[in-house]
């Protein structure tokens, strides 16, 4: 099979820092290739992917992330580049719309953000022609009148995990500095549970900043550390060491590749039973799924007794790259003996 995978353009693939779905761009892309498919990414100049790659924008656009012009240049292109393969995997947003131009096209996308009023209305006027894989079953949910072809959780390779004792002592917060990701209540959380918490977190844009200048910065103390937007070497570190992590989100998130990524190293996630965190983390076996803050702190006292041989397992069973690169793979196969 010929398969072609356009990633989005605001992050090289695979990330130098912080970029779930360009992870997951590159975990498909060397999958398919592995599995013994001709593959072509085509992502942006900066990408050090393992596959052939193709791009007409030289470096990633983070810097102007959800603007129109530069996504439209590198969709545009895209199509051109990657004409006469089977299959091309989309994980743009323009891509699906545009390729409308190429009715001969196996085009199939998928959704990596939440169906929001907006995005929910743009997949509703393509999903008759571009079959649509949303990842996780929450994520679907939200839209029962748009046809969904298939749910494909995400997947890593555990190899690239070290599995980890949790012997820093620490708790973690990682991910973005934003109220639905909620590390001021991972601060309070461990304030109250009196546990010291590093927390390693994305902040580029204004309002982020001013998040964190006003509902965490002010509570930072010797146990309570900003350590930044940390490169990938240095994440797994931390999760390796970290007695669990702290994901109090409080939005429907679509998955939360961080819960995955701490289940690797073995490290419990402790969360909300918001989006798809009950289909990641199984309550009482690879972390706890906490009705609030106060829950949360008291659920910190309890981490020791989670067996983190368990969290490591549930990626090995099921959250691997093999089987996410095997679903899809099943997919093509049925979407290309009905084309």
């Amino acid at each position: 099979m010929r398969i072609a995978v356009i990633a989005p353009p605001w992050a090289p693939i695979p990330p130098n820092l912080y970029g779930g779905i360009e992870l997951i761009v590159d975990e498909l892309a060397r999958g398919f290739q592995t599995a013994g498919h001709e593959v072509v990414l085509f992502a942006t100049g900066d990408s050090t992917s393992q596959v052939p790659t193709k791009w007409v924008l030289p470096h990633a656009e983070g810097h102007r992330i959800g603007i129109a012009v530069p996504e439209l240049r590198h969709v545009m292109h895209a199509y051109e580049a990657v004409q006469g393969y089977d299959i091309v995997h989309d994980h743009t947003v323009f891509g699906p719309v545009y390729s409308e131009r190429f009715p001969d096209m196996n085009v199939v996308t998928t959704i990596h953000g939440p169906f929001n009023e907006e995005l929910a209305d743009i997949y509703r006027r393509i999903a008759h022609r571009v079959p649509i894989i949303a990842i996780s079953h929450d994520q679907r949910r939200q839209v029962p009148d748009i046809p969904i072809a298939r749910v494909i959780h995400h997947g890593i390779n555990p190899d690239s995990f070290p599995v980890g004792h949790g012997d820093g002592g620490y708790f973690l917060f990682l991910g973005r500095m934003a109220p639905e990701k909620g590390a001021h209540r991972a601060v309070e959380a461990a304030w109250k549970a009196g546990v010291p918490l590093l927390l390693a977190a994305k902040m580029r844009e204004p309002w982020e900043f001013e998040y964190f200048d006003t509902y965490v910065k002010p509570y930072l103390n010797d146990d309570i550390r900003y350590l930044g937007e940390v490169p990938h070497a240095q994440k797994l570190s931390l999760l390796a060491g970290a007695r669990a992590l702290l994901n109090p989100i409080r939005w429907a998130e679509p998955f939360g590749l961080v819960m995955v990524e701490a289940l690797a190293c073995g490290t419990p996630v402790l969360s909300f039973p918001e989006g798809a965190a009950p289909e990641i983390v199984e309550d009482g076996k690879t972390g706890f799924l906490c009705n609030d803050v106060t829950d949360m702190a008291e659920r910190i006292g309890q981490v020791d007794q989670l067996e983190r041989s368990a969290c490591r397992a549930a990626v090995e069973d099921y959250f691997s790259t093999r089987r996410m690169v095997d679903e899809h793979l099943a997919l093509f196969d049925e979407l290309l003996a009905q084309s």
